[in-house]
């Protein structure tokens, strides 16, 4: 799950709420949707999140009330806000109402008959030169020479082998982790792990990921 703090101004860490998402991923890994409850003190009760999970994706001041934190940072945050202990996760899930559903579609043939999948991890909002660093550390990115790509990594991970690029969309509108995998005979699963850390290395930054689309 994703936990993220909602302040009352931007700039401002003091948490006027609690956001908590779950991707829902298909068989191939690919999002179908998002789960997931917003709480506020003044109501102290969860409500539906469809429209925030929405608006802080899609409205740049907003995104800047908004703090992607780990889950003991998230209960700590909700015991100061009055809310009590927070539930497990199995318990939150309980408390989804709505899901915001994500565009999906059959990927296209781009793979030229070689058995690769591509697939884009899209996340929304500004990487500074800290977190730029860092992400550049936590995916173990190398030059590539190209400027529209940040820096490229390989490993061979279950059986598979698999090469990442990250790359700046647009001027400070977006950001994306391109994913190749080459599947041999091991479980998929090393896939799906792989795709996660991925996505949680730039939530760590402060990005806040949007979809993971297949292209092939």
């Amino acid at each position: 799950m994703d936990y993220y703090l909602i302040s009352a101004r931007a700039g401002d860490r003091s948490p006027a709420g609690l956001l908590v998402e779950e991707f829902v991923l298909c068989a191939d890994y690919t999002a179908a949707g998002i789960d997931g409850a917003e709480w506020r003190p003044e109501n102290r009760a969860w409500s539906s999140s469809a429209e925030l999970s929405r608006a802080i994706r899609a409205d740049r001041a907003l995104r800047g009330r908004v703090t992607p934190v780990s889950r003991q940072e998230a209960y700590d945050a909700f015991a100061r806000l009055g809310g009590g202990r927070l539930p497990e996760e199995a318990g939150l899930r309980t408390l989804f109402q709505e899901r915001r559903p994500l565009p999906t579609s059959s990927p296209l043939n781009l793979g030229g008959g070689s058995g690769a999948r591509r697939y884009r991890i899209l996340f929304a909002g500004e990487l500074g030169a800290d977190g730029l660093a860092r992400a550049r550390k936590a995916l173990r990115l190398q030059p590539t020479g190209d400027p529209r790509v940040v820096g490229a990594a390989s490993a061979d991970s279950g059986g598979h082998g698999f090469t990442w690029e990250l790359r700046r969309i647009g001027a400070g509108i977006a950001w994306c982790v391109d994913v190749t995998a080459r599947l041999g005979s091991g479980p998929v699963t090393a896939l799906g792990a792989l795709l996660h850390h991925h996505r949680q290395a730039i939530r760590d930054q402060g990005l806040i990921p949007v979809t993971i689309e297949r292209f092939a």
